[in-house]
């Protein structure tokens, strides 16, 4: 019976480690919305798939879920204020939501731009403080688990990888400032994961370079995620759990 809800980011095509986690989500019985900003994938090497929201909503209602799709620029200030409105009314409450969106664009110390540093850290690390302080606010007497995807990815990458650094600590603060309104928060780095960011010689170099002999897929790091959702996940809390094969050990 689906009588819960969460708010999974980042969920703007079918190929995305968001719409993997939206699926164990489905299948363990959550309802789910959805936001995504296409605007932010039509800058990226893959550019805009236009139906996969649609072809994800209708998969996840096939499997039994309802699902609102809600679009929002996490880079402005006031999006977060207006997303929660909205899934206030037409959702309700939440009880668990996933921070999978980003901003990623490579580049290094010396060539960043002010611009691109200032919009990594308005969406990686503002909007998910202001995410994880509007779930907070509307959580009810049981509270709620946070998931936020994160990177060790630093070097020639740094507007990203230091935005998910501070992403880190929100959500580690979250933990414990939060966990006395029953809510458990926690930040999982899935390691390289291609999901149509990587050309040939980055995924083949990556992939000699794991354990397995392989770079994991969405399907593999959405059901940790799942199980930190879970009533049985929900006594982890303030942990960077690292669900990447072996890829840093």
């Amino acid at each position: 019976m689906h009588n819960k809800t969460a708010l999974v980011t980042g969920v703007g095509r079918t190929a995305g480690i968001g719409a993997a986690i939206a699926r164990a989500l489905a299948a363990d019985g959550w309802n789910l919305v959805l936001n995504y900003w296409q605007a932010y994938d039509e800058r990226m090497p893959w550019g805009i798939q236009p139906d996969d929201v649609d072809t994800l909503t209708a998969e996840l209602e096939a499997a039994g879920a309802t699902v609102w799709a809600l679009p929002a620029d996490l880079g402005d200030a006031a999006a977060v204020d207006r997303l929660f409105a909205q899934i206030a009314q037409e959702a309700g409450p939440l009880q668990g939501m996933v921070l999978s969106h980003a901003e990623s664009v490579d580049s290094a110390i010396l060539d960043t731009s002010l611009e691109s540093f200032e919009r990594h850290f308005a969406v990686n690390a503002r909007a998910s403080w202001q995410l994880v302080a509007a779930f907070a606010r509307q959580a009810g007497p049981d509270g709620g688990a946070i998931v936020a995807l994160t990177s060790d990815h630093t070097a020639y990458n740094l507007p990203y990888g230091a935005s998910k650094g501070a992403l880190d600590r929100i959500v580690i603060a979250a933990a414990r400032e939060l966990g006395g309104r029953g809510i458990s928060a926690n930040v999982l780095n899935p390691g390289p994961v291609d999901t149509g960011w990587m050309d040939s010689g980055t995924r083949d170099t990556l992939a000699a370079q794991h354990p397995g002999g392989r770079l994991g897929t969405p399907a593999d790091v959405a059901p940790t995620v799942a199980f930190l959702l879970s009533p049985g996940g929900r006594w982890v809390s303030g942990q960077l759990v690292k669900a990447d094969g072996g890829f840093s050990s």
